[in-house]
């Protein structure tokens, strides 16, 4: 479809976004790209000479986000054991498996994701990330928006520790003290990335790392926000204790990841000032455990990620019932398959969200939490036309939104990249399915 055609998309059901009621019959206008009406079949004027996409039977709901996760990683879709490809793996080739992981989830519904940073034996890769993304950008690929956040953190921080303690390292991806801080954040800055990204405590899927230390002191996490705001970018921290959630506001962090311990003090600061929460849930299943025993993790690291499970569980819990903002993501990185980022939102039902509160998570929370709300997130009149057509109804059902089958449209900018519809066969990849060899075999 040309960005510059009218086209009329017509609905059984819509759901827009905003959380009301699905509106039965819904129909949405879109031209040059954006949404120029939307609404209740009755209620909107079809213009003459448009082409009509008529679909009774499926549902249209707002292009999906996962604002957390990591495409650079080596992901058990695509590779055997990511400690073996840690070393077997040029940046060259790293950074074309991270426009394929984008792929893949672009695919199944996500036309907007925040990538989260890689830390590899080359370094940080963030020119090689930033490339993918304005590759896309420019319509030399198809894929999902990409939002790029670059790591900026210190040596031995959770982050660094993604590579094994004894791997080669390269100087140049890590800082310590304010000023090397300030400096690494200005080069990430100046490469062209949208958010810095840094780190307050110990995480859960690294070796021999408690998630209680602290990472970095406030006046290098405060310097890390600084610049990002300085620059009119953005700034999120990987947080797993209320200690870290603290230094977080304090330094007036503009989201925080991972939801893993919590006090009922800490969570009525967060609440107080408005921060997002990204809960990362997928990652903390048993399926990512089973996933992750198979692909190079540590007994130790396995045994760590199984003690933590149930705190995250609670967390979410408590968050929610508080009112915390939520938006979805995944960590998605190593493990679960790419393009399965749906899964997180049935971990969200299963703990107590509604489906559309869940189905806001990944919408319009999403979009407000990456200050991109103006453009994306919801159904409404002068956004961009970020639009799914599903089968099934995730506002009854969240589960209808993990089959690839059942993801039969994805249209972002008004143009439509995905159409599984009978007739109308159009793809993404050119590959079928799963039908690659894994890299390090």
């Amino acid at each position: 479809m040309n960005k510059q055609e009218t086209t009329v998309i017509k609905a059984g059901k819509l759901i827009d976004g905003n959380g009301g009621a699905v509106i039965d019959n819904g129909i949405i206008v879109v031209e040059q790209g954006r949404i120029s009406a939307v609404g209740a079949a009755n209620t909107v004027s079809i213009p003459e000479n448009a082409t009509i996409i008529d679909e009774p039977n499926l549902t249209a709901m707002p292009g999906m986000m996962d604002l957390h996760l990591h495409i650079g990683q080596f992901n058990n879709l695509t590779f055997r054991n990511y400690r073996v490809a840690q070393y077997e793996i040029s940046p060259e080739l790293q950074q074309l498996y991270m426009l394929f992981h984008a792929q893949l989830c672009f695919e199944r519904g996500f036309t907007t994701l925040r990538d989260e940073g890689l830390m590899s034996t080359r370094g940080l890769l963030t020119d090689h990330t930033i490339a993918v993304r304005d590759s896309i950008n420019l319509g030399i690929f198809a894929g999902p928006r990409l939002i790029v956040a670059a790591f900026t953190i210190g040596t031995g921080s959770h982050l660094d520790l993604i590579m094994p303690r004894a791997a080669l390292r390269n100087p140049e991806a890590t800082a310590d003290g304010v000023d090397e801080v300030r400096k690494l954040a200005r080069q990430n800055l100046l490469r062209g990335a949208d958010w810095l990204k840094t780190s307050a405590s110990g995480g859960g899927g690294t070796d021999k790392e408690s998630p209680d230390v602290r990472n970095h002191t406030q006046e290098e996490i405060d310097a890390v926000c600084d610049e990002a705001h300085a620059q009119h970018a953005y700034c999120s921290v990987h947080c797993f204790t209320p200690e870290a959630q603290a230094m977080a506001i304090k330094a007036g962090a503009d989201t925080i990841e991972h939801m893993v311990f919590h006090s009922d003090e800490m969570i009525e600061e967060i609440v107080k000032h408005n921060v997002p929460v990204c809960p990362t849930l997928l990652h903390r299943t048993d399926l990512a455990i089973e996933v992750r025993s198979h692909t190079g993790t540590s007994a130790f690291t396995l045994e760590k990620m199984r003690k933590i499970q149930p705190y995250t569980f609670e967390t979410f819990q408590a968050m929610h019932k508080a009112g915390v903002k939520i938006f979805m993501g995944t960590d998605m990185g190593q493990e679960p398959d790419m393009g399965s980022n749906a899964k997180e939102l049935e971990i969200y039902v299963d703990l107590g969200m509604t489906p559309m509160e869940a189905i806001l998570t990944t919408t319009k929370n999403a979009a407000e939490a990456v200050h991109l709300d103006k453009d994306i997130g919801t159904i409404d009149v002068g956004k961009c036309a970020d639009i799914l057509l599903i089968d099934g109804n995730p506002a009854e059902d969240i589960t209808v939104l993990q089959p690839r089958e059942n993801i039969k449209m994805v249209m972002k900018d008004g143009k439509t990249f995905v159409d599984r519809r009978k007739g109308h066969e159009k793809n993404v990849l050119n590959v079928d399915y799963k039908s690659w060899a894994l890299a390090d075999d």
